[in-house]
């Protein structure tokens, strides 16, 4: 067995942040052994400085980011002069079918690729045990305290590591111990991907370097260099800092050319501090404007003079202020393997051992992620969250916005963590200041438009560097409508009308490009053209592919619920008459969905065959999710087809797209296919073993397997879930609309509906047992479940429905109502 000590200080730790010590377990990544692969760190972070554990013995290695540290500077204004001179042959060409040429002619209104997210650094801690190796070792990730810990016995002592990333105290803390007095000897080492300089100041290791000034995508080659640190026509990159202070009990520090030696401590505390020059997405990053050193330097100053067990404290009450708000429980009469190491977990479950707990475990590590990679004005989560080792991150590691950043933020108001959704509601307010330069300029638009690929600083354009990107993904033109229904979600959750008063006028600027981009059919329907279905094909004329084409399903559901939120919006704020009737005028003359010759929704203007019958988007049941044009409640027709869409898809693809089809069929209240694509993202899946072929699951970290690494199939995982348990489209609560039969006991707490309630459901034998909805706004409350229910108290009782039964009532602020079922 892994020694484990400190059992008395962690149990005093617990209660007095008042958690019981018990349930700490059944929320942990642990692991028997060192991380080899990346994908086998565990992941910390505070919102703006990330680390991956590595949890090895001799030389420890902790590898650091930062939020805002990307290539590039602030996006130029008319990138592409003769852009628009296209955009009328583009349509001509597609009016007479000419797919061919409209694909050519699209490829001239691009620009240049969007910027990359760069790593930070590598932070060594060596250690020297004379070749001797370990008697036992263990290390983990508690998701309830944000603590990484790694334990060994080497020599009979034991050793102890713990790491967590505050944000209280905005830097990264690692202590080490022992059980021993005087035992640590330890040399600090660091290193940088990114040009970089390294010194040691006061009895601190630090690194200075700068990022480049542009970093051409990873996945094109034009035999030149993809990193440009110089750049005379522009921004020339963006400075940083990273600092590493030790505080030490005993022992002696001193240096070794650019490193730090510490020898025969008790207790060595290391304060981690980072920060960049980046001064917002208007301004060029090798300014005066800001001072990276002070900004990096301010935390360690103030978190040296606490003690650590008050930063530890402090950041737990910091971290489950947040991550408690929400307890799942699933079949816990179930054999409990929290005792296991989640790799072996992993595998059993893959072999078909039912585990629910790691099932729970998945959900709320979502929750984790977004918790700790989510606080950094202007830097939402991006394609990695904030943890990215390479130089070339996989696609940049930036903001695709045709579906991958989008997901990162589906559970955030759902799973009442609404705050943290601030990053995404800036960047967005930056995206429409430069997309209505883009619409300006490429389309001669009013409004604003953002493409497919985006970057920190709001970059809008189609890009792929003047003609050398696909359409297929480059030339897609839904990105603002996609990411104004957040703003409009925000709102439906919180209920803040003062913020949907700031956010209209950009919710309203989506809608204005729109209307100047529809165009008018030969049968007097609204179009888009040119127009694609993100990254997918089709065969014209016998076996011809086609990309770019006239009005995909994807834009004309995107732009129906765009137009129906702006008049709603405008409804509620009494405000711009005059517009909802145009928008609404325009949403009524677009054109109809379409049902092909399968039965199935169809993807574009006419029943094409497919290049990919399985390809991973699923982007033409956009009208089921995210929004709620189709539903089996109001639509059973075009549900139907969806679902056919659904099956003709089938159960296979990457990790985020498993992701959205899970959310799919909880849509089509189907619980039992929704909980095989969950089962199917907890596929294990390693970078360095052939056994495990390369397929979309998760690693043995639990981050989730594109594959390569995209965090967005995680939060979409956890989002997923709730939409099982519980929805709130078609202005109602629908209780366990889509409960799979494996989930036959369970409760969920704390999640959120629209409309501000907070809603506990727990079930037995696959049925309602009780319901709790706190209102915490007020106002009329409608609820659905499969089963007859009563609100007690008030005794309503529910009415038959053509799905389940229904109630609707009058609620006050603050007050709990309790829905249970009735024989």
């Amino acid at each position: 067995m892994p020694y484990h000590f400190s059992q008395k200080s962690l149990l005093l730790l617990f209660v007095l942040t008042g958690f019981s010590v018990f349930a700490q377990k059944d929320l942990k990544l642990q692991y028997q052994q060192p991380a080899v692969e990346w994908t086998e760190a565990l992941p910390v972070g505070n919102g703006t400085l990330g680390a991956m554990v590595f949890g090895r013995v001799d030389s420890e290695l902790i590898q650091l980011n930062e939020a805002t540290l990307w290539s590039g500077g602030p996006v130029q204004k008319n990138v592409n002069p003769d852009a628009f001179k296209n955009l009328a042959l583009i349509r001509e060409a597609l009016t007479n079918e000419d797919f061919e040429k409209a694909y050519v002619l699209t490829k001239n209104m691009q620009g240049p690729y969007s910027e990359s997210f760069m790593p930070l650094g590598d932070l060594i801690l060596k250690q020297d045990f004379g070749g001797l190796q370990p008697d036992s070792y263990h290390r983990s990730l508690d998701l309830q305290t944000g603590l990484a810990s790694t334990n060994f016995k080497i020599g009979g002592v034991n050793y102890k590591r713990e790491i967590f990333a505050s944000a209280p105290a905005q830097c990264i803390v690692i202590k080490l111990s022992t059980d021993q007095l005087k035992k640590l000897s330890v040399t600090l080492d660091a290193s940088s991907l990114l040009k970089n300089e390294r010194t040691i100041q006061n009895q601190s290791l630090v690194l200075k370097g700068k990022a480049p000034s542009h970093a051409d995508p990873n996945y094109i080659d034009y035999n030149k260099e993809p990193i440009i640190y110089e750049d005379p026509s522009g921004c020339r990159g963006m400075r940083f800092e990273l600092i590493v202070k030790p505080v030490i009990k005993d022992g002696e520090i001193s240096s070794e050319g650019n490193k730090l030696v510490i020898k025969n401590a008790s207790e060595i505390l290391l304060f981690v501090s980072a920060a960049t020059s980046f001064n917002g997405f208007d301004k060029c990053p090798d300014s005066e404007g800001k001072d990276e050193h002070q900004f990096a330097e301010a935390p360690i100053k103030k978190a040296i003079a606490k003690k650590y067990d008050s930063l530890l404290k402090e950041h737990i009450a910091d971290f489950q202020k947040l991550f408690n708000r929400v307890s799942l429980k699933l079949n816990e009469k179930e054999t409990n393997k929290s005792n296991l190491s989640t790799d072996i977990r992993l595998e059993e479950y893959a072999k078909g051992e039912k585990d629910a707990g790691l099932e729970a475990l998945f959900f709320q590590f979502g929750r984790y992620l977004l918790i700790s990679s989510s606080r950094t004005h202007n830097a939402p989560a991006n394609l990695q969250g904030i943890w990215n080792n390479k130089l070339r991150a996989p696609w940049s590691s930036n903001y695709t916005t045709n579906i991958n950043l989008q997901m990162n933020y589906w559970p955030v108001e759902s799973g009442s963590l609404s705050e943290l959704f601030f990053p995404l509601d800036e960047y967005i307010k930056n995206a429409s200041v430069t997309g209505t330069e883009t619409a300006k300029s490429y389309y001669h638009a009013n409004g604003w438009v953002l493409h497919h690929n985006s970057d920190i600083w709001a970059m809008t354009n189609p890009v792929g560097d003047f003609g050398k990107g696909d359409p297929m993904w480059a030339n897609w033109y839904m990105g603002a409508n996609w990411m104004s229904r957040h703003l409009w979600e925000h709102y439906e959750y919180t209920g803040d009308v003062a913020y949907l008063k700031k956010v209209y006028p950009i919710i309203k600027g989506a809608a204005e490009f729109s209307l100047d981009w529809l165009q008018k059919d030969k049968n007097g329907h609204l179009v888009t053209m040119p127009s694609t279905s993100p990254e997918n094909m089709f065969y014209y004329d016998g076996k011809k592919k086609g990309v770019v084409t006239t009005a995909s399903t994807m834009d004309i559901g995107i732009i129906k619920d765009l137009f129906e939120n702006t008049a709603e919006a405008s409804k509620i704020l009494n405000t711009d008459s005059d517009f909802r009737e145009k928008v609404n005028k325009a949403a009524g003359e677009l054109l109809p969905f379409q049902i092909g010759a399968k039965g199935q929704l169809l993807e574009w203007y006419k029943d094409f065959e497919e290049e990919d019958p399985h390809h991973r988007h699923t982007s033409h049941l956009y009208a089921l999710h995210p929004a709620n044009l189709i539903s089996p409640l109001k639509t059973p027709e075009l549900a139907a087809a969806a679902k056919k869409t659904l099956e003709l898809r089938g159960d296979d693809g990457t990790g985020w797209s498993l992701a959205w089809k899970v959310n799919m069929w909880a849509r089509l209240l189907d619980g039992n296919h929704a909980y095989q694509l969950f089962k199917n993202q907890l596929r294990l899946t390693k970078d360095n073993d052939p056994k495990y072929k390369r397929h979309g699951g998760c690693y043995p970290n639990l981050f989730d397997a594109h594959p390569p690494f995209q965090i967005d199939g995680n939060f979409a995982g956890t989002a997923g879930v709730i939409e099982m348990l519980m929805q709130s489209q078609n202005k109602e609560i629908h209780l366990l609309p889509a409960l799979p039969d494996a989930w036959t006991d369970g409760e969920i707490k704390g999640i959120t509906a629209k409309g501000n309630f907070k809603v506990d459901i727990k079930w037995n034998a696959g049925q309602l047992t009780q319901a709790k909805i706190v209102s915490q706004n007020g106002g009329v409350c409608s609820i659905r479940s499969a089963e007859p229910f009563i609100i007690e108290k008030l005794n309503i009782k529910s009415e038959k429905s053509s799905i389940g039964y229904t109630a609707k009532f009058d609620t006050k602020k603050g007050m709990s109502y309790s829905v249970v079922p009735t024989k």
